[in-house]
């Protein structure tokens, strides 16, 4: 399989780059209408629909709407657009500089498995991503201050601001005043874990000799529903410029290409067999 025909974006329509306004002021409001949420319930003692709220609010930041603000993809100007994804990531704990720094050099470098911090666990097995969720987004930001310093200050100023959080979340339910912060943290931290196997050692192929089979093409209800309409992650790689709620009409418009290529379709599970 060689991509040196890939179409190019022109072919494909350029209206998969663009979303509506309101799509998009609705996409930045979630993940702080959902950190309101949680607070609300869990002040109230609803811890269930509180930890669902978590839930919801770890998959719309990274490989949502911080993964869009990332790649520039929504049509904001350029300081707006860095100063959401910094507070939307400082929000969960994470440092979105770092999440910006990382995830292109994924893009310029992969499937290099020295250089790309960001998809090491494709390298691996499923038990060695497992292993690698918890302390992933510590990896990937001192691999960023290692490997970035014009951006050393930022980093900093960013791990200054969430260990000060997480050591006030802390002291509040050490010293009785509220254990919601604490919880609040905990429910971020834990949910972390499964990040590296489910953006790096599901989708990815390292072993592929080309980008068309370095990263897996997902298809079927099944594989929609579970994921949510986001395992498009070959798409992703082929037009990282596409916002993701553009992804399924990006792969619906690319199929007929990639069928008459040979590239193989993953229809359930996590590495089961691929149909062509």
């Amino acid at each position: 399989m060689s991509d040196s025909s890939l179409p190019a974006i022109d072919e494909l329509g350029r209206d998969v780059l663009h979303l509506p306004r309101w799509r998009v002021i609705f996409s930045l409001i979630a993940p702080f209408g959902l950190i309101c949420l949680y607070m609300q319930f869990a002040f109230s003692g609803w811890w269930m629909p509180a930890i669902l709220s978590v839930i919801a609010l770890s998959f719309v930041t990274y490989g949502s709407v911080s993964h869009d603000l990332v790649h520039r993809s929504l049509g904001l100007p350029r300081w707006l657009n860095d100063l959401l994804l910094s507070s939307i990531e400082l929000s969960l704990f994470r440092s979105g500089r770092s999440y910006r720094l990382v995830h292109l050099n994924h893009h310029a470098r992969y499937p290099d498995v020295e250089n790309d911090p960001e998809a090491f666990a494709a390298h691996g097995n499923f038990w060695s991503a497992l292993r690698s969720g918890p302390f992933f987004f510590v990896r990937l930001w001192w691999w960023a201050f290692q490997n970035n310093p014009t951006h050393r200050k930022r980093l900093l100023i960013e791990a200054t601001v969430i260990v000060n959080c997480i050591v006030g979340s802390i002291i509040s339910a050490l010293i009785g005043w509220t254990i919601v912060p604490a919880v609040y943290f905990l429910l971020v931290y834990v949910g972390t874990w499964i990040v590296p196997l489910i953006t790096a050692y599901v989708p990815h192929n390292p072993k592929g000799v080309s980008r068309l089979s370095q990263t897996r093409r997902f298809r079927g209800w099944v594989v929609r529903l579970i994921a949510f309409d986001h395992l498009y992650h070959l798409e992703h790689h082929l037009y990282p410029a596409v916002p993701h709620q553009r992804w399924p009409e990006l792969a619906r418009r690319l199929d007929p290409y990639l069928d008459r290529v040979g590239v193989p379709s993953v229809r359930l599970g996590l590495r089961l067999k691929e149909c062509s």
